[in-house]
């Protein structure tokens, strides 16, 4: 990655931020970090809540990037602050599984490291099953993390932050296996910012002001070698100091949670069928893969040849039935990218309400 002026600024900013000016969630000027996401099983809200209050006093997320079907991974969470997506995943994956946590802040590193004995103790384990590297999310290989390696990376409102996003998105797809899948809530505007926006460095701290306009998502993750982004939760971020409104003018924001698969160069798959067998823990009645795809345990559903290859070659291939396709069955809808803006307005007028999340401390599900 070649680092300008500009984005040598951006990130001084940022760690000056994180590190310096926020001592807890409370000292945010703006609610991108406390959005709320997906409600979660209850395995998740436990591996949550056993996670020490130091370190959850710090969680500056803006959704939940816990995806299920964790039991013995390898795990990467980009920008993973004082480690609380961490430790909650580590208990989740077991003692046999891994996380690693990556973050450019001192203090937040020296909070993580902190309570590794603690959690490691807490959960029961033998020794370790989560380390945290000091680096930066746009050089990933220099910071000594191995490539074709995470079966999994999530990453929690920190994307925005950065000011080459490309960049993460790269290195992110070097260190994935083949299958492997990028998981991340983030912060999307409907338009591109002006400069003024930009260049305003609360406002980069708070997550607005790098918030991608969200169809730049979709070339981004072309241009790196991902699948097609399927959405999975969105929630609205609004903006109430007037001072901000007065800047930001009618843009818009919400939080997305987004899936992309490292997926491998085969021929294109037709639509099959798929049976989700019900053996994922916490989904056994019914798995919810995006805001499209909800697979009712021994239903028949039709899905689109990205999906197949998807299901075929991800952590999830152990647990759905493929056959042909026939007609007469539930058909799912193909890959088209949603307007997440589209979406939070058509729940809207069918009167839904956003599921809470476990985001802030103490307000969990």
């Amino acid at each position: 990655m070649t680092t300008t002026n500009g984005d040598s600024q951006i990130i001084d900013s940022v760690k000056e931020y994180y590190g310096k000016k926020l001592k807890n969630v409370s000292d945010l000027q703006t609610q991108a970090c406390v959005a709320p996401g997906r409600r979660v099983n209850k395995n998740v809200r436990e591996a949550i809540s056993q996670v020490h209050e130091e370190v959850a006093s710090k969680y500056y997320g803006c959704g939940l990037v816990i995806p299920d079907k964790l039991e013995g991974i390898k795990v990467l969470d980009l920008g993973s602050g004082s480690g609380r997506d961490c430790f909650a995943i580590s208990k989740l994956v077991g003692q046999n599984g891994q996380v690693t946590g990556i973050d450019m802040t001192d203090e937040q590193i020296e909070v993580a490291r902190k309570y590794i004995d603690y959690h490691t103790k807490t959960f029961g384990y033998d020794k370790p099953n989560v380390n945290f590297v000091q680096g930066y999310i746009e050089k990933l290989l220099e910071a000594g993390l191995q490539e074709n390696f995470y079966d999994l990376i999530v990453s929690n409102c920190v994307v925005n932050l950065s000011p080459d996003k490309c960049a993460v998105l790269s290195e992110a797809y070097k260190v994935l296996k083949e299958g492997g899948e990028l998981y991340f809530s983030d912060v999307y505007c409907d338009r591109n910012l002006d400069d003024s926006v930009r260049k305003h460095e609360t406002l980069w701290g708070e997550c607005i002001a790098g918030a991608l306009c969200w169809k730049d998502l979709i070339s981004l993750a072309e241009k790196t070698g991902f699948s097609t982004p399927r959405l999975e939760t969105v929630s609205p971020i609004p903006i109430d100091r007037d001072d901000f409104k007065k800047i930001l003018g009618d843009a818009k924001f919400c939080s997305v949670t987004y899936r992309l698969f490292k997926l491998p160069k085969v021929e294109k798959s037709p639509p099959l069928q798929v049976i989700y067998s019900g053996d994922v823990t916490g989904c056994e009645n019914q798995l919810d893969f995006d805001h499209r795809n909800h697979f009712k345990t021994g239903d028949v559903y039709t899905i689109d040849s990205e999906l197949v290859t998807i299901l075929k070659n991800s952590r999830f291939s152990d647990e759905f039935e493929f056959q042909p396709a026939s007609k007469g069955v539930c058909e799912t809808t193909g890959n088209t990218v949603d307007n997440p803006f589209d979406v939070l307005l058509e729940k809207e007028k069918k009167g839904e309400q956003v599921s809470p999340a476990c985001c802030a401390p103490g307000k969990c599900c």
